[in-house]
């Protein structure tokens, strides 16, 4: 790229910038600031290992905190219990589509101390998306195979799980905020590589696109995990997809260590996975306990 060129987006940047409204702008430079100080080695080409992005990651984060900030009004409680050093970040999940891991990663960044990148373990069929390979690489994210996890874990990295999985995402509203069957995968990763859990319990997620029905059979016909039903969907399309303005509350419980090894019986482990399930269970009712309605 010539001088000129350089030049050019420089000017073109610092132009867009400068038309943007103050709170957005204050926003990009809270943004880049904690990204700055997240305890992360990057090359000189500004790269990680994993293909994490400082640039990348600022410029995907800005419009992710919009929706943190503005639409769903993201609080946070005990977020301080996220402890240094390697941990795994597992929690509930819904919605139809990942909003709740996006709002969990822009937390964690923004409200935590020190700021962390969450290193979202993603499903297999995401990087066979347009685009949606690189886009997962730049912000931190991988597809979610063991072998991934545990080097990640290894190297002291903050990784979120959501072990309900397709089961979790695309449940009907009749079954909203009830925890489906968590796969054993995270629980022998935390032993093999003596990592702690921190419980994580979403509220919000669920009222945010209720879904009337799974189509799951015609879904695996196209190629798709699951085919939700939802009361935009597909009567609308694409959009019918867009998620309502609830509010999200994110609560974090206390590190969980658990002893055995990883290569235990499936009823052992599932002692465990039980044990990280019963308290996000009880977080999450504290939660809709604590709410007013789904959107305040």
């Amino acid at each position: 790229m010539s001088g000129t060129e350089t030049g050019l987006s420089t000017a073109v940047r610092d132009l867009m910038g400068s038309v943007l409204p103050l709170s957005v702008r204050e926003l990009r430079t809270q943004i880049e600031s904690r990204l700055r100080q997240v305890p992360n080695s990057v090359n000189e080409y500004g790269f990680d290992p994993y293909g994490f992005s400082l640039d990348s990651a600022a410029k995907m984060t800005l419009p992710v905190a919009l929706l943190y900030r503005h639409y769903f009004r993201v609080e946070t409680f005990d977020i301080g219990r996220i402890p240094k050093g390697r941990v795994l970040l597992i929690a509930n999940h819904a919605g139809q589509l990942p909003f709740d891991g996006a709002m969990l990663g822009v937390a964690v960044l923004l409200e935590a101390e020190p700021p962390r990148i969450c290193r979202s373990m993603g499903e297999y069929f995401l990087p066979r998306l347009p685009w949606a390979g690189v886009g997962m690489a730049r912000m931190g994210a991988m597809v979610g195979t063991p072998e991934n996890c545990a080097h990640m874990l290894e190297n002291d990295e903050c990784v979120v799980a959501f072990p309900e999985g397709v089961r979790g995402m695309n449940k009907t509203y009749r079954n909203r905020y009830r925890l489906q069957r968590m796969g054993l995968g995270f629980m022998r990763l935390a032993l093999q590589t003596a990592t702690p859990i921190v419980p994580v319990a979403i509220v919000g997620s669920d009222d945010q696109n209720p879904g009337l029905a799974n189509l799951a059979g015609l879904g695996r016909m196209l190629g798709l995990p699951a085919l939700p039903i939802t009361l935009g969907f597909p009567l609308l399309g694409p959009l019918g997809m867009l998620p309502m303005p609830v509010k999200y509350r994110i609560y974090f419980g206390e590190p969980q260590r658990f002893e055995g090894d990883s290569d235990d019986d499936d009823a052992l482990v599932q002692r465990h996975v039980d044990t990280v399930k019963d308290r996000i269970e009880s977080m999450i009712a504290r939660g809709l306990r604590e709410r007013q309605g789904i959107f305040t």
